[in-house]
């Protein structure tokens, strides 16, 4: 996946924004809270960072090609980054975005939930 192709499906999830920051990486958000990122891999590589449950950061952290991501995941947060996943699949990055999407979205009050129409099930 490229950024183009990330920013694509990031913006086709509910409630969604967009913002260029922290050294020109693509940062999405829902209902405010940062879900992912693309960006910060310094050779020029994509890089896709995203918020995960506990069992799947223990899993991804030592799988190739995923790490516990930089600035985050050292203060604590289960954020994962993939940055070199060979031949990897798109099918699986769009799960794990759209699950960080979930968990985020399930920290928002439950007003600000329901004014963004998530989780109302």
């Amino acid at each position: 996946m490229n950024y183009e192709e990330f920013n694509e499906f990031c913006r086709c999830l509910p409630a969604t924004s967009y913002v260029m920051q922290w050294g020109n990486s693509h940062v999405w958000k829902v209902g405010g809270k940062v879900f992912a990122i693309g960006g910060w891999e310094k050779d020029g590589q994509p890089a896709f960072t995203f918020k995960t449950s506990e069992l799947n950061f223990h899993v991804l952290s030592d799988e190739p090609g995923f790490r516990p991501a930089p600035y985050m995941a050292s203060r604590g947060m289960k954020w994962i980054q993939q940055y070199d996943v060979p031949g990897s699949e798109d099918d699986e990055l769009m799960y794990y975005l759209k699950e960080s999407h979930r968990i985020v979205s399930l920290g928002l009050t439950k007003q600000k939930q329901k004014e963004l129409g998530l989780n109302q099930d």
